[in-house]
């Protein structure tokens, strides 16, 4: 049967073909969906949220070492949190098959960096495969998990944004029945002492070598010869756009398996073309390969080094050729990114930035939907680095503080999910070494910013079932923080108590933190649990004060405020900062 699929619903459906039993994953765009799609199966394969990626990571080679097939997914800044397991298991090799997906972000679509993964394949020695579209990335997945168990060796599939959201058919099949390798205790291959891992070091360095003999015998890269006046050596989504830019007339080299390079079969390829291109997005990876064994080629002179390619962008940079599209003078009205009409975190910030007109605090945030709250109206986010970073960022920053005499104080704002990938272990930082930090956490109940996935604070898991709850509160108490002020955002006079009180801690001496808790008004059980907000214009004194909230269901109408009643969602922060009484709610 034939489908269309996303590139992560195919890889979701060729680890569930290819015979694996375990996944796990920390929620991560755009790789997030690949272990959304899993739980339909649960039948045949356990799935898991885990709270971060060096655990999914640990979780599922634990399940290889087991002796089943095994899946850990994650985006291109995930891979950082989980290269520390990443290389030993390179080293100490596998049981069952064991493969990651990891998926990039080229033009920064929903990240904080740009990064080329394909880097860690080679560097901790491990074989990567990189699929052009949704159907080889259910094809790659079986060959994934047999190149894994062949050589003893964790394997990587890269992908990208477009490959991972772009739809493609795909021909399903039948389940492999993949025997359990029962598992048996074998210290010197996974106890990885120096003197094992010395042995393993000789190990990698050999398996690298058939890899790559492998690799110019695998299926996976093959030529296509037209015209021998150009050839194209390309990969991953670059290779639907380079057929597509030079067309029938030119041969292509497609490399499916990009790591070990099949070296000596692009050599052959490139002595029967006059002229070889190399394209791919990023970093000049393969590009190196090729001329360091002495191949010329044209890459990254011309090709962009950053950013999406494309159709239009390889014609303009290698042939200045211009796309033919009909310009349409229009000027679109600003529209910055904002926190979501009745958001949680609203109350907050807005609380945080009334207080600190005279600069007395310093906010460090993290990343999540909160991140936002750098924009206008409130400006508080002053630094976003990576998960967990707002506490450990904060901290040093507080030492710096407190060496040069400057008395002011530092927040560290996180979200729950981000607490629980890697928030604890900075408020850990924060208590240990007596940092006069206050860690907030912003608690909407959800992994918000990748689409309202659970984690160990929310009581669920991946396949629905019923979960523990693992207690913010009862974290931050327990590593030394003696008051924890738990507060509804939304309730403005709770909030500014709740922020009073921990400052008043700190500036005592005391350890202090704050959890401002809602759930997300995306995921409430009742939406409109107040009503809906209203504006009385005859009370209305055109003060704007309610626009100062940053809500994007209030606007001005001449001199008088109004409330888009498609928008709001009766959080009532409005009403309770209004000074002439003017806004109500309403029965919906």
């Amino acid at each position: 049967m034939k489908k269309m699929m996303t590139g992560n619903e195919a890889l979701a459906r060729g680890f569930y073909e290819a015979g694996g039993r375990f996944a796990s994953a920390y929620p991560g765009t755009p790789s997030t969906e690949i272990l959304e799609n899993l739980p339909q199966y649960r039948d045949s394969i356990y799935c898991e949220w885990a709270p971060n990626e060096k655990v999914a990571y640990e979780a599922a080679y634990g399940a290889s070492i087991a002796g089943v097939r095994s899946l850990v997914t994650m985006k291109h800044v995930g891979l950082n949190v989980a290269a520390d397991p990443l290389f030993t298991a390179a080293y100490n090799g596998v049981t069952g098959g064991f493969v990651m997906a990891v998926a990039d972000d080229p033009s920064i679509h929903s990240s904080q960096n740009e990064q080329d993964s394909r880097h860690y394949a080679k560097s901790s020695k491990i074989a990567m495969l990189e699929p052009s579209d949704s159907a080889e990335c259910k094809k790659f997945m079986a060959e994934a998990m047999h190149i894994s168990e062949t050589f003893d060796t964790p394997v990587m599939i890269r992908v990208t944004t477009r490959i991972c959201h772009s739809k493609s058919a795909v021909e399903t099949g039948e389940r492999a029945d993949v025997p359990w390798k029962v598992y048996k205790p074998d210290i010197p291959k996974y106890v990885a002492t120096p003197a094992n891992a010395t042995k393993h070091r000789q190990k990698v360095e050999q398996r690298l070598i058939d890899l790559e003999k492998y690799s110019n015998e695998s299926p996976l890269n093959f030529a296509e010869m037209g015209g021998t006046d150009v050839g194209v050596v390309c990969a991953s989504v670059s290779r639907p756009y380079a057929k597509e830019v030079f067309g029938e007339d030119a041969s292509y080299f497609n490399v499916g398996m990009s790591w070990p390079m099949p070296i000596e079969s692009i050599r052959a390829f490139a002595a029967k073309v006059k002229t070889l291109y190399v394209i791919e997005e990023l970093d000049p990876f393969m590009e190196v390969a090729i001329k360091a064994a002495g191949i010329d080629c044209i890459g990254k002179a011309k090709i962009p080094p950053m950013g999406e390619l494309n159709p239009q962008v390889i014609n303009g940079a290698l042939f200045g050729v211009q796309p033919d599209f009909k310009t349409v003078d229009a000027v679109a009205a600003p529209r910055p990114p904002v926190l979501c009409a009745g958001c949680s975190h609203r109350g907050f910030f807005y609380t945080i930035a009334k207080n600190n007109k005279d600069g007395k605090y310093v906010i460090c945030g993290d990343i999540g939907c909160y991140t936002l709250a750098c924009n206008p109206p409130f400006n508080t986010i002053e630094t976003c680095v990576c998960m967990g970073g707002g506490f450990s960022v904060a901290a040093g920053m507080a030492k710096v503080f407190e060496l040069e005499g400057d008395d002011r104080i530092v927040f560290g704002v996180l979200g729950d999910s981000t607490y629980m990938h890697n928030g604890i272990v900075g408020a850990i930082e924060i208590a240990y070494n007596n940092s006069r930090v206050i860690p907030c956490v912003v608690d909407n109940s959800t992994t918000g910013m990748t689409g309202h996935q659970d984690h160990p604070g929310t009581g669920r898991t991946l396949m629905g079932d019923t979960a523990n709850i693992i207690s913010i509160e009862g974290t931050l108490k327990s590593v030394g923080f003696e008051k924890v002020f738990t507060v509804d955002p939304q309730d403005l006079a709770a909030m500014q108590a709740a922020l009073d009180g921990a400052v008043a801690a700190i500036k005592a001496g005391e350890r202090s933190a704050i959890v401002a808790r809602r759930p997300c008004v995306l995921v409430k059980t009742r939406k409109f649990e107040r009503g809906l907000c209203e504006v009385d214009a005859d009370k209305c004194v055109g003060c704007k004060l309610c626009t100062k909230v940053g809500c994007p269901a209030i606007a001005m109408s001449g001199k008088k405020a109004q409330i888009d009643i498609t928008l709001c969602v009766g959080c009532t922060v409005c009403a309770q900062v209004c000074p002439a009484d003017a806004i109500t709610t309403v029965e919906v």
